[in-house]
């Protein structure tokens, strides 16, 4: 059973950081696609970065140059750094990984990716 385990959110004034991390259990992530979800109170879930097997990553508009996603596979863990963090920024963040190797931000959002996480809550503000 693959599971997934976040942590690093909380609670930070606008500008400030954090740093997510997710922990894959059950499943070696080094071929999977992996990816963060983020959901706003009222609204849809958003995927808001993906990172490929072998690297390459991709982000949501609206986080573009502010949030960076990166993994350990060694340690079989994903993160995703959060810089210049603004109040629409709150919400419920969740890690994602699917069994194929590559994904794109509008796959995400379209299609899903096999598993997630429970979530964890960040909020910005000040």
């Amino acid at each position: 059973q693959v599971q997934l385990i976040e942590s690093g959110g909380g609670s930070v004034q606008p500008g400030g950081s954090l740093r997510l991390s997710c922990v894959v259990s059950g499943a070696n992530i080094y071929r999977f696609a992996m990816g963060w979800y983020r959901q706003v109170a009222g609204k849809e879930r958003e995927a808001v970065a993906v990172i490929d097997d072998d690297g390459r990553t991709g982000y949501a508009d609206s986080v573009k140059g502010r949030f960076t996603a990166s993994r350990d596979n060694a340690k079989n863990s994903l993160f995703l750094q959060m810089d210049n963090l603004k109040p629409e920024d709150s919400g419920v963040y969740y890690c994602a990984a699917d069994r194929r190797p590559k994904a794109t931000i509008a796959a995400m959002d379209i299609y899903g990716l096999d598993y997630g996480g429970k979530g964890i809550q960040v909020t910005v503000s000040g």
